[in-house]
This record gives structure tokens, sequence and C-alpha cells, in this order.
């Protein structure tokens, strides 16, 4: 193949075209994003339970759910929240599984069961499918909230008939509700109870088919039709009719018209009402591409928009976005410069050019598989593209100095190209097949963060792929026609004077010191295993920190308030008021310091009935959110303005939870989530409030609170044993209290723009006070009316708001948050399980105690990269062991990766940053690549030793021979990293602990395997392991024979 890829005048240059072409075809249809998109692993239940209290949810519904999902295969794990009149059930399937097949059986088991209570409705269950928001569009005008919110979603249809916008989400209206409203006064007077009028309007608002008559002329469908639709019609219906032909009409004892049916749920956007189209996208789809159609949209709809309606885009994600790729191409075009700089250091321009031309061929082909496999181009797949710029070059240069070789000893152009490549084919796939040992089943890395580290190991597994195609039949092609024509190997100028002095740095220092080295080899191996242990020594001596995901920065900030339950909404005004008086100080503050002067904070957007981490509603919610500069324009960083912000909020008293932070989606979960459960609330409430005051002690531990809070003020009637003298039981004494607190009836209205519900309720005066539920009139079974105080007993009582069960168990989490720079979870974690838990656990012997969040995802990525890490490195043993025909030699080739390890935790000291996950994954990528070198290394050292050199010697030699392409390919990966390595932008943090693991670890990992590996081999020696059979290998003997001779001068 490769000798007919050589002598073809085209076959080269067609491959190189169709791969390149593949690739731009599939370069503009790949979606991109900030991180990979998740797969689906949960199904929702949700069940609606009007009127009932969290308790009563917990045993009518959670408990039946959890009974009928036990049986469910896949099933890891059940959550269940018993909220004031609904369930929400969240069924998380494990890794691995079929979500569809999940989905239906969850469905399956939800709906066969039958004991849920007659009021409860029936279940929802849905898919919970992962989108992205994308950006909000924000409507204001000087209109009427019914007539926002009918503009609303007039425009939320125009946007969605865009085939680019698949999903919109108008925030800030509850349903509203026709409301009658009728005053107890009015119905003692008329002997008329709430249902009494329920009853009437259900009879009077219908629209039926009445069937078919046939007439002489043809058939006509008959039919009633009455249905009220509208407050004024539904006052035209005949409440009380006397014989004598008078009657009572709605109208004249109620009071009719339309309502929000939550007036907390309101949006204000920069001071005014607002309605706020949340857009998000689909995993098929391409968040700019969406935010392009967005920006496209809202020109036409200023143009035709009524005047006073201003449509703004806020909370705008694609900033981000574009921000992060555009960093990561200029990085890569600044590393691929560096790459050819570095190599033009050692060859010629020409001869630099021909061997990197495989750099694009591979990225292009490398776009084709990932637009093949549903990719996306987002940090994850760009950054293995940044790796692969260095790693790429190895093989390539490796061929070419051969190729160059073999032209020097006098061969055809042709010729030399043929037997360069093959006579390096067994080395270079030897070196392939232990790269994608290791990186191979890091591609199954489990847990969140494995979901979204994964995907760098497996395109930098596919571009080696590409590239070994292009550097086996390419290359050699372009190297023979170049050859042809001149000796484009000659070094002059630049060349020839660097050479030469690497040349003698070569043979003097480094030669000199390796001579030295090898004299002592146990003291080099025991100076090496001390630096090791050393390095090893700096996590646990706290040192060097762990976090488990690097801090990256957003563009919305918030500020989120959680007053106790019952609190009224113009309390909850108050406190916003003051946070975003306290958020104009920060704007104020941080202004002057933002470029060219511009306002820090573009835009202010306050929520009422919002609050993402209560899991709770109500007017005692809010969220205060700013829309900031972008991070790459603004000045100051996230952590600095949060702070500033919550001294100048001041403190509230009353104010359960008013937590600072930061929109930006993670995946490593809380740095602090600890999960209490048991059976008893009180006992858990106790625990976690003990818990939490431990916490407190750490300095940068902030926003600590737990899930499980005082609830509303409860009313609790029971029927006295009286009732029945009057033929009342309880089902008719809680129909009529129902019916005068919530008022609901069976009729629905559909209205030009959504659905009412038609409710029926005692006017608001006549229940404003406990005493008026006293003298609540209820009919009795003869018809008279007694208060309710005569047949029921009424209690004030306090439950809580929600209640939170896992499998089954009521359970309560604390969550708090951390300023890093001054607190580390894992260390906390680490003291809290050690110093505190085991007393808490005697103290409270029936609550189980588990950590979640950060420390959980932490532990299962962190154990699935250590065991594919491990099936890696028994995959190289076992390699290296067929090739070299020895158990002891792959162990020598092995030694560089815990040497690599050195520079991964000096190279996080010296920048200044901590040890994390995609630190830990960039080091089980760079094991797949240091034992490269070090695979020639041995098999150089076995060669020479079988043809009679002596072991010392024969280390030597390979190191010297070796030297020269060691130190290219290093410094090209070197090279290729190092701007990347440098960025200073918040929107890199996330990569530069990777990129510095693989650029500090390849360089102590070539460094100390110069000398480790002829210092082991002189110790194998002086214990009689050394000598090679006479039948040395000849893969590992022709794996290095290009050595021979290599380009330039030696």
């Amino acid at each position: 193949m490769i000798r007919y890829f050589v002598n073809h005048p085209t076959a080269a240059n067609l491959l190189m075209v169709a791969i390149a072409v593949l690739g731009l075809a599939a370069a503009p249809n790949l979606q991109r994003d900030s991180f990979p998109e998740l797969a689906t692993t949960e199904v929702e239940v949700r069940i609606a339970y009007p009127g009932a209290t969290p308790e009563d949810v917990e045993d009518a519904v959670c408990q039946r759910v959890e009974d009928a999902l036990d049986v469910v295969s896949g099933l890891r794990e059940l959550r269940c929240d018993a909220r004031e009149n609904v369930a929400i059930a969240t069924a998380e399937m494990r890794e691995g599984e079929d979500i569809d097949a999940f989905f239906n059986d969850v469905k399956s088991q939800v709906e066969a069961i039958t004991g849920f209570p007659e009021r409860v409705e029936r279940p929802s269950v849905t898919k919970l499918e992962r989108t992205r928001h994308v950006a909000s569009i924000a409507l204001t005008a000087d209109m009427r909230d019914e007539d926002l919110k009918a503009y609303a979603e007039a425009l939320k249809t125009r946007l969605k008939s865009d085939a680019r916008i698949a999903q919109v989400r108008i925030q800030g209206f509850s349903d509203q509700n026709i409301v009658v409203e009728v005053p107890a006064a009015a119905l003692h007077r008329h002997q008329l109870g709430v249902t009494d009028v329920q009853a009437a309007i259900e009879r009077a608002s219908l629209d039926l088919p009445a069937g078919t008559m046939s007439t002489p002329g043809g058939e006509l469908i008959v039919r009633f039709k009455d249905q009220r639709r509208t407050p004024t019609e539904f006052a035209d219906v005949v409440v009380v009719s006397s014989r004598t032909g008078g009657h009572v009409r709605l109208g004249d004892i109620a009071s009719l018209g339309t309502e929000f049916d939550q007036a907390e749920q309101a949006v204000y956007f920069n001071g005014r009402r607002a309605a706020l189209l949340e857009i998000s996208k689909t995993r098929d789809q391409d968040s700019l591409r969406v935010m392009d159609a967005i920006v496209e949209l809202l020109e036409r709809e200023r143009a035709i928009a009524p005047r006073g309606v201003q449509l703004e885009i806020s909370a705008d994600s694609t900033s981000n976005i574009r921000e992060r790729l555009r960093i990561l191409v200029s990085n890569g075009g600044q590393g691929l410069a560096l790459v050819l700089l570095t190599m033009w250091a050692f060859f010629s321009l020409r001869f630099s050019f021909w061997v990197a031309l495989g750099l694009p061929v591979s990225f292009l082909g490398a776009i084709f598989a990932m637009q093949w496999l549903g990719y996306s181009l987002n940090m994850m797949t760009m950054v293995a593209l940044l790796v692969a710029i260095g790693i790429l070059m190895d093989d390539a240069i490796v061929i070419s100095e051969n190729i160059a070789a073999h032209i020097r000893r006098g061969k055809s152009a042709a010729q030399a190209a043929v037997d360069g490549t093959l006579q390096v084919m067994p080395g270079v796939l030897s070196s392939f097949l232990t790269t994608a040992a290791i990186i191979g089943p890091l591609v199954l890395l489990s847990g969140k963060m494995g979901e979204i580290l994964k995907y760098l190991p497996a395109v930098l597994l596919v571009t080696l792929v590409v590239s070994l195609v292009e550097a086996f039949l390419v290359l050699p092609a372009h190297l023979r026609h170049a050859l042809a024509k001149r000796d484009i190997t000659r070094q002059a100028g630049f060349q020839a004077w660097f050479d030469a002095r690497f040349t003698a740095f070569r043979d003097r220092i480094f030669i000199g010191s390796l001579r030295r080295a090898i004299r002592q080899p146990y003291l080099v191996i025991a100076t090496l295993v001390a630096v090791l242990l050393m390095s090893v020594a700096t996590l646990p001596a706290g040192w060097l920190k762990f976090q488990a995901f690097p801090d990256l920065e957003s563009d919305v900030i918030e500020a989120r308030i959680l007053l106790p339950q019952g609190t009224p909404l113009v309390r909850t005004q108050e406190v916003v008021a003051d946070v975003v008086a306290a958020l104009e100080a920060l704007d104020t503050s941080f202004t002057p310091r933002q470029p060219e002067g511009q306002a820090l904070v573009q835009n202010v957007t306050v929520r009422y009935n919002t609050h993402a981490d209560a899991y709770e509603s109500g007017p005692h919610l809010a969220t205060v959110a700013a829309d900031l500069l972008p991070a790459g324009t603004r000045d100051g960083t996230l952590l600095e303005m949060l702070a500033y912000w919550k001294q100048a909020a001041g403190e509230h008293p009353d104010v359960l939870s008013l937590k600072f932070t930061d929109r930006e989606r993670g995946v490593a979960g809380r740095d602090i989530d600890l999960r209490l459960q048991g059976a008893d609330l009180d006992r858990l409430k106790s625990a976690s409030l003990e818990l939490q005051a431990y916490l407190r002690g750490f300095d940068g531990v902030r926003d600590l609170s737990d899930d499980l809070r005082t609830g509303k003020p409860e009313v609790r009637i029971r029927l006295k044993e009286t009732a029945g003298v009057f033929g009342l039981n309880g089902s008719m004494v809680a129909n009529e209290v129902r019916a005068a607190l919530r008022g609901s009836t069976a009729l629905e209205v559909v209205g030009s723009s959504e659905t009412y519900d038609v409710v029926v309720r005692l006017a608001g005066q006549d229940l404003a006070a406990i005493d008026d539920l006293h003298n609540l009139r209820i009919r009795t079974a003869d018809g008279l009316r007694v208060p309710l105080a005569a047949v029921a007993e009424i209690e004030l009582d306090r439950g809580f708001a929600r209640i939170h069960r896992v499998n089954a168990q009521r359970t309560v989490s604390v969550q708090g948050a951390l300023d890093t720079r001054i607190a580390n979870a894992r260390e906390i974690t680490l003291a809290t399980r050690n110093d505190f838990l085991p007393d808490l656990r005697a103290r409270y012997p029936d609550i189980r105690i588990s950590s979640q969040g950060q420390d959980k995802e932490t532990a299962e990525t962190g154990n699935s990269l250590l065991g594919n890490l491990v099936i890696g490195l028994v995959g190289i043993f076992l390699l290296l062991s067929f090739q070299f025909r020895n158990y002891l030699h792959p162990l020598v080739v092995m030694l560089a990766i815990p040497m690599g390890f050195i520079g991964v935790v000096w190279g996080h000291l010296v920048m200044g940053l901590a040890l994390t996950m995609p630190s830990l994954v960039g080091f089980a990528t760079l094991a797949g690549v240091v034992v490269n070198n070090n695979i020639l290394l041995v098999g150089f050292v076995r060669e020479q030793v079988a043809a009679g050199v002596r072991v010392s010697e024969a280390a030597v030699e390979a190191a010297r021979q070796r030297f020269r392409p060691i130190m290219i390919t290093s410094l090209t990966t070197v090279a290729g990293l190092l701007p990347l390595m440098l960025e200073t932008s918040t929107q890199a943090q996330l990569l530069v602990p990777l990129v510095v693991s693989l650029a500090f670890g390849l360089v102590t990992a070539t460094v100390s395997s110069l000398y480790l590996v002829p210092a082991f081999f002189a110790i194998l020696d002086d214990l009689g392991f050394g000598r090679a059979p006479a039948s040395a290998d000849r893969v590992s003997g022709a794996a290095v024979g290009m050595q021979s001779r290599p380009v330039g001068n030696q």
C-alpha cells in the first residue's frame, strides 16, 4: 500500500483532497457550544393534588409512586418532592440503559396506580430532555398585564414559526382565571352556598352536541350552544328563580372579572413590568445559529411593533461561547505557528512545510469524524485538536527523518520513501497502539464530569488515527516528489548554526552528565523516586489544593431571595428594592474600571416567585439578575463583584437566605452537599442545624442552608362528634370549605390566546381573618346553615414547606458554596468526615449521612479514571511484553509515566493552579504519549546489546541517537500547547490545568527518561538481567533502525 501511494502520481494527493473536502463539508454542520451535550437520564412524574399540604402529598402520592416504580429496571435513584398542591418525582436511570425503554416502564407503572385520592389529577410523565438556554427576550410596554401577556403569546407564535427557534417559554405571568366573588351577605340573603353558585354556573354554560335530525331537505346537526366565555356573559346566568317569574342573576349578587392565578408571578426588566421569552435550543441545534435567528427576528419585530413596545435581548449565553471558541481558535493558530517555528530551527522551511502539512489534513479528517459521530465543536473537542497539534508531529518527524537518512545513503527518492517508511512502521505502530491503549479506555469515563471530559480522548484518538493514515500514505509520497527535485534536508544559515550548537550541547553537556549518572545508577533512581514522593506529598500536605472543576465565569450574576413562607409580596418587594439599590452601587463602583467607561451592569431583571435553589413557589421568593459586560471585555472578577454586592445589600433579619451567585452551569456539583436521611423530620432538622453550625466555622464557607423549611401557618379542621346531629360528615364540610376558599369549578373557557378556569369563591373581605373562617356558613342536611365552629374544631399549626424523599427515605440536604480563594472543598469535606460526622452519627444513630455534589461526582469520575488508566497500563504492558519478548523491559518504558506526574504537580504549583479533574485527565492522556520515546530508547539499547555492545555503552549511544528526535517531538508538543497554557482569559481557565499537566508532565518525563532508562539498564546489568538474547526482537530493531543516520550533523 505504501509503495503504491509513493509511486502513483496522484493517489496521495487525491486521498489528501478527499479528506480535506469531507472535513470542509462537515465543518459548517458542526454544532457549536460551550460543553458537550449530556445524554438524557431522568424522567419526571408531576402529579397535582390541589389544596393538599406537603404531608398530604407525601402520604397520598409520593409513597404510592415509590411503590410502583420500585420494580422498574435500570432505576438508579428515585427522588420525590412533596410540595403544597403537587408532587414531583424524578426517576434517574443508570448509565448505559436505554432511555426510551426506561421512560416507557416508568410511564406504564405510574399510569397503573389506582390508589390516588379522588382529587388527585392525572399524572404527567415526561423525559427531562436537556435543553440549553440561548437567550431571553424582554418585552416591555405601557399596557395592562393581560394585554402584555397576549402580545407575548402572539410574539411567541411568530418566533416559533421560524424553524430555527425550537423552544420558547414565557415567564412573568401565571394562568388567568375568570373569577366570581360572592359576598357572604348575599349568599345568606338568598339562602345559597358557594357550591350552589358553582352548580348554577356549570348548568348554564354548556356546549354539547344533541344529535342529528332528518328532514325532507336533508340532515341537520342539533347542538345545545350556550357556553359563556366572558365575565359579562357569566353575569347573565340565573342563579335563583321563583315560581312567579322573578329571578336573581349572578351579576346581581357577585363581582366578576379576570385575574392571574398567582399575582406574585411577575417579571420586571430595568424597572418596568415585562414579559420574558426564554429561548432554548435542543441537542440537535447550534447555539450560535439560534442566536443569529433571534437577532434577525427581533429586528423584524421591532419594525412592526406598536409605539411604546420595546424588545431587548437579555441573558445572552452565546457571548461566552463565541469568546471561548475565539480563544481556542486564536491559541490554535498561535500554537501551529510556534510548532512550525520550532521545526524550522531543526529543518529547512520546505522540509518543515511537508512535515507539518499533515496537521490541517488530520484536523479536517477529525472534523468529518466528529460530525459523523454527532459531536459538537466545544471546549473539550477543541482542546483535543489543540493538544493534537504537538502530538501529531511525532510520527511525521520520525518517518520524515528516516526517509531523509535513506536519501543520504544514496537511494533514489522513491526507494528512500518506501524503505524509510517501512523501516519505522513497526515502531510507529507500536507507539500508536500504546497511546491508544491509554487514551481508548478514557472514552469510557463515567459520572457527570466524565460525560464532559471523555470527549477529549475520543477526539484525540480519532485525530491520531487520521494522522497515522496521512503519515503512512500521504507524507512519503510528498517527500518523494520534493526530494526528487532538490535536497530539502540540507541545512544552511540559521539551521546549520543552530544544529551545530545543539549537537555540541548534546555531546558535551548531556552525554557527559549521562555518563556520570550511569556510573551511579542507584543514586539516580533514588533521587528521582525521592522527587516523585515529594511531589505526591504536596497533596496531603496541603501545598497543592484539589478542586473538582475550575471556576468558569458567566455574564449573569444573581441574588436569590428566600423569606419565610407566608410572607406578603409587599415585604419581598422591599427586600428586592434594597438588593437592586446595592446592585446600582456595584455598578457605580465598577463602571470607571471598565473599557471606555462602559457600564458594568447592562440590564437588571427581577423575577418574583422564582428561586433556583428553593424548590418552592410563592410571594416569598424572588431573584434579581444582572447582565454584565462580557467576560472578555470587563475588568474585575465575579468573586469580588459578588462580595461587593453582598456587602452593599446588608443584613435582613427576616430573610432566610440571600445568595449571591452567578448563573454559569457547572458539572461538578455543589461545593458542599451533604445528605441526611431518616424517618423523623424534627431530628433531621436538628442534625442539619448542628452540621451547618460546624461548617460555618470554616473560612470561606458561604450560603449554607438546608431544604427543610417551615411552611405557611396551617389551619387544621376536625369534625366534632356533634356534627352528626346536623346530618353532616367530613366530606360535606370539607367540600363547603374548599369551595369557599379555592372555588374551582369544572368549567374551562377557551379564550383567544389561552384557556381560563372559572373560579367561584367567597369575596376576599369575608375571609380576611381567622374569625371569618369560624363564622363560615355550612349547609346542613335539612338545608339550614350553621357556623363552621359549631360543627368542627379549628386549630392553628405549622408544617414544613416541602418534604423531600430519596429512595423512599425522608431526606434533608445541607448545601453551601465556597470562596475558592480562601477555602478548599476537598479539605473541608475530609475534615467534616473525619472530625465531626462520627460524633453526629453517635448522637443521631437513626440518621444516615452521605456526601453528594462535588465530592460524589469527583469520587465517581475519579474512580472511573483510575480504573480506565489501570486498564490502559495493563494494555501497554501486554503490548510491550509481546514486542520485547521480555517482562522487565516494558517496566523500563513505563517508568516515564510517574516521572510525568512530577511535572504535573510542580507545573500546577508554579502556575498557581489547583489540581482538578481536567488535570488528571491530562495526566492520563500524557501517560499514553510519554512512553513512545522510551519505546525507541529501550529498543535501541536491546538491539545494541544483542550485537555485543556493553549495556552502559549501549544505553549512552541510545540516548545520544534519540536525543535529537526526542527533543524535537517534545519541543513541538510543548510549543503547540504554550499559547493556551499562558492564556489569561477567565473563559479558558477550565482548559489551562489540563494543558499544564500535558506540557509540564511531558518536560519532566522527557528529561528524566533520558537519564532514567540508561540508569535502569545499568542496574539490570548489575543484577544480571541486562543481557538481551541473541535473537533480539526484530520489531524493536526495525523501530530504531532509522537512527543510523538522522538528519543533520551528529
